[in-house]
């Protein structure tokens, strides 16, 4: 990749360009659903304020000892750097609004609200017949694998929603951003959003995660969280999204739910019941027939 000047700048590699776009989606969803395993650790022993702050700073602090994102923010456009810093406040709520909501309410609930944002780009963008039957078959194996649950709290349900629609905000802006400056690294651009959002979930979280600041199972867990959940995907999603069109993308959300039932056969064997295994069906088949627009 190469900057304005002709001179080589810090990016995707060659051999990180030959993985297929779609091969760094499942990358991400299996990490998305890893990161929740250390996550347990830390809600035994901190508020969920606490775990989002943990989750973010330890990822912004992954970053800025790695790639030094900050040289990249300030070589950038003052578009980009706007998209950035958006993009880190869309981190910080979006990260705060769904431990709420999780803490409230069951993980399947809650995923199944998140995917309305993505069902509604991926809606959006399609254009044949074809790619909505794709996007319908992955709806209906999203909701067989969700265990949704209408009753309960209904400001749970608001921190729900108030996710789902950051959730849309972030695929919308980490697609911007992934292609907002040819001058500087996709990577870099990442780091400094999460630096950003380091920033603004400090007044959220700072305090609930004071506690557990001097346990050292509580930091290496947070930190287990930030690689995992954060660091790792995230990238993942930047390496896709140069390359996925926005609405693709946005389908392959309905990966996630499948991935989870895939991770837990293999690393806890636990076997899927016929409605969990149709439901992947549905998802695989679905994302099988959608074709990206030319």
């Amino acid at each position: 990749m190469m900057n304005f000047d002709g001179k080589e700048v810090v990016g995707p590699g060659r051999l990180a360009d030959r993985v297929p776009a779609h091969a760094y989606f499942v990358g991400s969803a299996i990490f998305h659903y890893l990161g929740p395993s250390f996550a347990v650790l830390l809600f035994a022993r901190m508020p969920v304020a606490g775990v989002a702050w943990l989750r973010i700073v330890s990822a912004a602090a992954v970053f800025a000892l790695w790639r030094r994102p900050w040289r990249s923010f300030f070589a950038a456009g003052r578009d980009t750097r706007r998209a950035v810093v958006a993009l880190g406040v869309v981190f910080a709520l979006m990260n705060y609004s769904f431990y709420v909501a999780i803490d409230r309410l069951p993980l399947g609930t809650v995923a199944a609200i998140e995917f309305l944002g993505p069902i509604a780009l991926a809606l959006a963008g399609s254009r044949s017949g074809r790619n909505v039957a794709a996007l319908l078959f992955a709806v209906a194996g999203v909701w067989l694998l969700a265990d949704v649950r209408l009753a309960g709290d209904p400001l749970a349900f608001a921190w729900a929603f108030a996710n789902a629609a950051l959730f849309l905000l972030y695929i919308v802006l980490a697609h911007r951003v992934a292609r907002a400056d040819p001058g500087t690294s996709p990577i870099d651009r990442l780091g400094a959003a999460l630096l950003v959002a380091g920033i603004v979930i400090t007044p959220l979280g700072f305090m609930a995660a004071t506690p557990a600041l001097g346990d050292p199972v509580a930091l290496a867990a947070g930190i287990g969280v930030g690689i995992s959940s954060s660091v790792i995907p995230y990238v993942f999603d930047q390496l896709a999204m140069v390359r996925l069109p926005r609405a693709t993308y946005a389908l392959f959300v309905a990966l996630l739910p499948a991935t989870a039932v895939v991770v837990g056969i293999v690393v806890l064997r636990q076997i899927p019941t016929p409605v969990e295994a149709f439901g992947v069906a549905l998802v695989v088949f679905g994302i099988a027939l959608h074709r990206q627009p030319r």
